[in-house]
């Protein structure tokens, strides 16, 4: 059999339904930007998709347009730094599905500040949510991932190239993807040998989203106690500078189709002996 004809097979027979036909994802964050193209996605190749995102009318307008287009999703709104909504989230997952296949712990923003002027609100913020939010979520779907069923299950945490090579001013964000990337690890190592569950990191590079978008634009996320973090990078510094680009292979931004495409390969069957691995997807940027 010619090498194209297996592609072929493997393209359009093994998968009529799509790569992820059937699975039940978790995908949080997903009320825009990375994580909203990722439930789409995750939709189109017929995964039952759970859209997490702590803005509800953001949510539902993700989970409403899937539907509409013919896949199946539903919105379950709610803060990562609230155990009561982990719990809630993981029991009307099961109830929407039956089980769990996939959790993406996408949620995320920046809180940026040099080292000797961040506070310990910044620090511990960021810890919270980009460490212990997704541990716990992780940590109360066990029950459905520490199963002998046969079934695919896959766990892909989002990372940054700020967790692997650091980034002046943020050394919040940057000790909390380095810090997803040793959870990844562990979760490989312990429910891989048994469980057969997979666990990758996705770091990555310049991606357009309000997160690199100039400060400028106003965006905005507002913590549960009421204060607003402007986001985004000031206009000329970092990746809104006119050189930014100069040092990434392709030269360009990536975008967030193109982020979510790369989150969908390491979730499908395609990825199904990669375990472990820390993903970079940055253009070519610091290989």
């Amino acid at each position: 059999m010619s090498s194209q004809r297996a592609a072929q097979i493997a393209g359009h027979l093994n998968y009529p339904q799509g790569l992820l036909a059937g699975q039940v994802a978790i995908i949080t964050g997903s009320g825009q930007g990375i994580g909203a193209e990722a439930a789409r996605l995750f939709a189109n190749e017929g995964a039952k998709v759970v859209v997490s995102d702590i803005d509800a009318a953001k949510a539902n307008a993700v989970a409403e347009s899937i539907s509409k287009s013919g896949g199946t999703a539903i919105a379950v709104p709610g803060d990562m730094l609230d155990d009561k909504y982990l719990k809630t989230l993981v029991k009307k997952t099961v109830e929407f599905g039956n089980t769990i296949n996939i959790i993406v712990n996408n949620a995320g923003y920046t809180w940026d500040g040099v080292i000797h002027k961040m506070t310990d609100k910044q620090w511990d913020n960021i810890i919270a949510l980009h460490n212990t939010a997704p541990f716990k979520l992780v940590r109360e779907a066990a029950p459905y991932f520490r199963v002998t069923d046969g079934q695919p299950r896959c766990i892909i945490n989002i990372s940054s190239t700020s967790g692997v090579h650091g980034n002046a001013g943020q050394a919040n964000y940057g000790l909390a993807k380095a810090g997803i990337n040793g959870l990844t690890k562990v979760i490989a190592k312990e429910w891989g040998p048994k469980f057969g569950v997979r666990c990758n990191s996705i770091a990555f590079g310049h991606i357009l989203t309000r997160l690199t978008a100039a400060k400028e634009d106003g965006a905005f996320v507002t913590t549960p106690d009421g204060e607003k973090i402007a986001l985004g990078i000031p206009t000329g510094q970092g990746s809104q500078s006119k050189d930014a680009n100069l040092d990434i292979p392709l030269r360009r931004a990536g975008t967030a189709t193109e982020a979510a495409s790369a989150i969908l390969a390491l979730a499908s069957p395609l990825s199904s002996y990669i375990t472990g691995q820390v993903i970079m997807v940055t253009g070519g940027r610091n290989m």
